[in-house]
């Protein structure tokens, strides 16, 4: 990873951080092609798509309103969902790592 990817990143897990333990806030990590931060509220959601070059807080954020069915809203939700299924939750224990024992001998 970059280290402008690096530090969007602990921006991100920092700004997050802040809403851990508020009721019903989920925040998951995606290794697929993801290259936007989606925020879903009901029926708006905020869309930043992530630019060549720049970090996701100066990349331009759409708001959008779902109006109707199969626009805009609806196809950036589809495919949120999709990266969401297969995505892993950000506040997940990591898993231990085995602790190597000294060979003996």
């Amino acid at each position: 990873m970059s280290k402008p990817a690096d530090q969007e990143h602990r921006i991100t897990l920092s700004e997050i951080e802040q809403v851990r333990n508020v009721p019903g806030i989920e925040a998951r990590f995606g290794d697929e092609h993801i290259a936007m931060s989606v925020f879903r509220f009901d029926s708006e959601m905020l869309v930043t798509p992530h630019l060549a070059k720049l970090v996701g807080h100066d990349s331009p954020m759409m708001h959008l309103r779902r109006y109707q069915d199969d626009e805009l809203f609806d196809r950036f939700g589809y495919h949120a969902s999709e990266l969401w299924s297969n995505g892993r939750d950000v506040w997940a224990e990591e898993p231990h790592k085995p602790v190597e024992s000294a060979n003996s001998g």
